[in-house]
């Protein structure tokens, strides 16, 4: 029998993750992620979970420009479109609750590096891929 790992996601995750809300600017998400070094933020409207956005989602709007044009024309996109045009709407999510183990099966099926944790509906936090790293790296230091 595997020996399966039991920690709860609320041992792991960050707790009060930065959100944002669908009508800010995909500018207002590329700053508040770098502000605050995070790549993907939970999408949160009427204090509920309504979607999420990564930078890769952010990075995408962006068409290949030429060396003669200039980060300006970057920026303008950026504030001409929103977050909620863009967000992956409905994401997968897991509880405080639930398993490491459930966490990182989760996001392997789905193939994404974050889930938000909700309970509620409401946002309590998000885990991501490092920190299961983090937990493995603990883990084998205690051995």
């Amino acid at each position: 029998m595997k020996k399966r790992h039991l920690t709860e996601v609320q041992d792991w995750m960050r707790e009060n993750p930065v959100t944002i809300t669908p009508d800010a600017t995909l500018a207002e998400a590329q700053e508040l992620m770098t502000e605050h070094e995070v790549r993907r933020l939970p999408v949160v409207e009427n204090g509920e979970l309504v979607g999420i956005i990564t930078y890769s989602d952010i990075l995408r709007q962006i068409p290949p420009l030429r060396e003669e044009e200039e980060a300006d024309h970057a920026t303008v996109l950026l504030n001409q479109r929103t977050v909620g045009e863009v967000m992956t709407y409905s994401p997968i999510t897991i509880n405080p609750s639930a398993t490491i183990q459930e966490a990182a099966e989760r996001m392997l099926e789905y193939q994404v590096s974050g889930l938000p944790v909700v309970r509620n509906n409401k946002v309590v936090g998000i885990i991501t891929e490092s920190d299961i790293f983090r937990l493995v790296v603990e883990s084998w230091s205690e051995e």
